[in-house]
């Protein structure tokens, strides 16, 4: 507390951000799966500074898609899940995708199209809310942040890729998402899968995610409007094996009206992503094999 009354944000750390959760494989499949925008453990002080509480930050979330990847969990594929809210730190953005009006002592010459639009590093505003702080950040509750969340999420990504492409000759990361309905105008795809547009995977991954996707009765398109974040831009390497896709799949397709409770649709989507890491695991373990050969 200030000496004037008022309270930082940058000093409303009173609890640590919980960490990521990491499940080793238990299956030679070489899959791993990221789910960085489910996180849901709000810590009060983070509700504090809110302008609208809880109901302004939940609207970052995927909502339920750590829950629809319970079976590809149960079939023993590797997973790494972002227990805290995107809210506070987002794990598919740069660390230098920063917006001055979350965080102090920036220019606003800095900001880059995400944080332009409020969803950088730390998101800044959403349409449905307009700007969620009361107070910006300081320099030192943003590396509190990184050290507690971020980094750690990468790290588990970067050190999990390798250990299951060892001896595999490759690997595939699925970083799955959701996304809200679009105004009735616009067209709505089941799924939309991004590869960076051919950067963070080899065609043939993403046309085989796509086929798998297609055969269970989804819509499906590529890089349209969402070719894929920091995720896959950081750890899709296809040169040296490593294959990473964004997987946004409609909240429709398994919630309810509300999109916050698991709809009719839920299990069939839960299906596909098992589908999708199996498919894909066995498809890189058979190319691997031929290259070998």
């Amino acid at each position: 507390m200030s000496p004037n009354g008022t309270t930082s944000l940058g000093r409303l750390h009173a609890f640590d951000l919980p960490a990521p959760s990491i499940t080793p494989p238990r299956t030679a499949l070489p899959v791993l799966l990221s789910i960085p925008h489910a996180g849901r453990d709000y810590p009060n002080w983070l509700l504090a500074a809110a302008w609208g509480g809880r109901a302004s930050l939940e609207v970052l979330e995927d909502p339920l898609v750590d829950r629809l990847a319970w079976r590809a969990m149960a079939g023993g594929f590797a997973t790494v899940i972002a227990r805290c809210p995107r809210a506070a730190i987002d794990c598919n953005r740069a660390e230098d995708e920063l917006d001055p009006s979350v965080i102090e002592g920036l220019k606003p010459a800095e900001m880059g199209p995400r944080s332009r639009a409020g969803l950088g590093l730390v998101p800044a505003r959403t349409s449905s809310h307009g700007q969620l702080w009361r107070r910006r950040i300081g320099p030192d509750e943003l590396e509190r942040r990184l050290q507690q969340v971020h980094r750690p999420y990468h790290d588990a990504l970067e050190r999990m890729l390798g250990e299951i492409a060892a001896g595999q000759q490759g690997a595939v990361l699925l970083d799955l998402h959701s996304m809200p309905p679009r105004p009735a105008a616009q067209p709505q795809h089941d799924i939309v899968i991004g590869d960076r547009n051919g950067t963070s995977a080899a065609p043939w991954v993403s046309a085989l995610a796509a086929s798998i996707a297609r055969e269970r009765g989804f819509s499906v398109v590529l890089n349209d409007p969402f070719a894929g974040g920091h995720i896959a831009a950081r750890h899709g390497t296809p040169a040296a094996g490593i294959h990473a896709l964004q997987i946004e799949v409609a909240r429709t397709s398994y919630c309810q009206r509300d999109c916050r409770t698991p709809g009719p649709g839920f299990e069939r989507v839960a299906c596909l992503f098992e589908a999708l890491a199996s498919g894909l695991g066995e498809a890189l373990g058979g190319a691997a094999a031929i290259a070998a050969e």
